[in-house]
């Protein structure tokens, strides 16, 4: 069957070799999520492992529409005693980018329309929606004439570990958080560090990586265990499978923040996690050097939505100087939708790349660090 992953933008390509990695076949790339193939162990194997999906879609009925009389006639086309029955609760998700409809809200009632009415016309009464746990998530894509109408197997994102339990707030998302160590190539092989790791979500996600958890691990229930056709002895099997493969990790995983609520936060939420092994210490960036020679760094400073330009130079200025000072033979990344700052780093970017934290641009650059000039060590 055909599968749709969701995910963010610049992560596709990332998500493309992940799916390629368990067995998806027919990879295709879209504008933030990838289309694959595959059967119903994958589907399950899809939504356990995959770090940097949002949702796993399986599209069940194409069409076009010119208007909401073609909606409304499309959806009622469905059998939809096939998926649901008349006591369980399910939500509608619209993306709509469609000269023929001005707001993704109305194509979700019209299509909530055309569902209710096929149960009480065919058994008196109606499906109740639920939009915060429902039994059934529906998703209703519509690009100009074409729509795509598919349930959504995963339930809640996928970025909803299930690991976090600090109450301080997380500047970036899970899935967004494994994308950008895989973006850096960590696989767990070298040492690996972020010096501002605010709740923890960089370092947690780079603990799993390093001992090969599935990030799906922590979570109660995916939206496809409500499904007609769930096979509990298939999931129990492939779960089992997954869970059996996790490893020791083979490299130090050190994090640290100036923030007390911060670090008291991480600490709550690497312990839900199983980490109680990752060190972690309430200290500035400034006031620390690595403990180890080389590896890999990965952070999320302060883009300046409440500092002033000065500050923010500065900030960007002390980062860079602590880099070139400190950090010789290791591999700096820094995510920051602040793109005038990170030149005031003061170093030569390897690699770019173009991400969304939420509605920020951003940019995530790398940078390898050495000592003295890349010039000088090449004459060496």
């Amino acid at each position: 069957m055909q599968l749709i992953a969701k995910t963010f933008y610049g992560l596709e390509d990332i998500l493309s070799k992940e799916i390629a990695g368990l067995g998806g076949t027919e990879i295709l790339k879209l504008n933030r999520a990838v289309s694959f193939e595959g059967d119903l162990d994958l589907l399950y194997e899809a939504n356990l492992r995959l770090r940097t999906a949002l949702s796993i879609l399986v599209p069940i009925y194409k069409f076009k529409v010119t208007g909401e009389k073609d909606l409304y006639e499309a959806i009622s086309e469905i059998n939809w005693i096939d998926y649901m029955s008349l006591q369980e609760t399910f939500a509608i998700n619209s993306v709509v980018n469609s000269p023929f409809f001005n707001h993704s809200k109305y194509v979700a009632l019209k299509a909530k329309d055309a569902i209710v009415d096929q149960f009480r016309k065919n058994t008196g009464d109606r499906p109740s929606i639920n939009t915060t746990n429902p039994d059934l998530r529906i998703n209703i894509h519509i690009t100009n004439n074409q729509a795509t109408l598919s349930l959504d197997s995963s339930g809640d994102s996928l970025h909803k570990r299930g690991y976090r339990k600090g109450r301080h707030a997380a500047p970036i998302n899970e899935v967004l958080g494994a994308g950008l160590l895989l973006l850096a190539g960590f696989d767990g092989s070298k040492p690996f560090l972020d010096p501002m790791c605010g709740s923890g979500t960089i370092l947690i996600e780079a603990a799993m990586i390093a001992h090969n958890i599935a990030p799906g691990k922590y979570r109660e229930k995916f939206g496809f265990q409500n499904w007609r056709n769930y096979d509990e002895r298939l999931w129990a099997k492939i779960r089992s499978k997954v869970l059996g493969q996790e490893k020791e990790a083979a490299c130090r995983i050190v994090g640290s923040d100036i923030s007390i609520n911060a670090i008291k936060s991480a600490r709550i939420n690497l312990a839900a996690a199983g980490f109680e092994d990752v060190l972690l210490s309430r200290k500035s960036f400034y006031d620390q050097k690595p403990s180890f020679e080389n590896g890999v760094v990965v952070t999320n400073p302060p883009y300046g939505e409440r500092l002033e330009v000065d500050d923010v130079i500065r900030l960007y200025k002390k980062i860079g100087d602590q880099f070139k000072q400190y950090y010789p033979g290791f591999e700096a990344w820094v995510l920051s939708s602040n793109i005038e700052a990170l030149k005031h780093l003061g170093l030569k970017t390897f690699k770019k790349y173009i991400v969304f934290n939420g509605a920020l641009e951003c940019r995530y650059h790398g940078y390898q660090l050495y000592k003295g000039s890349k010039k000088a060590k090449k004459q060496v």
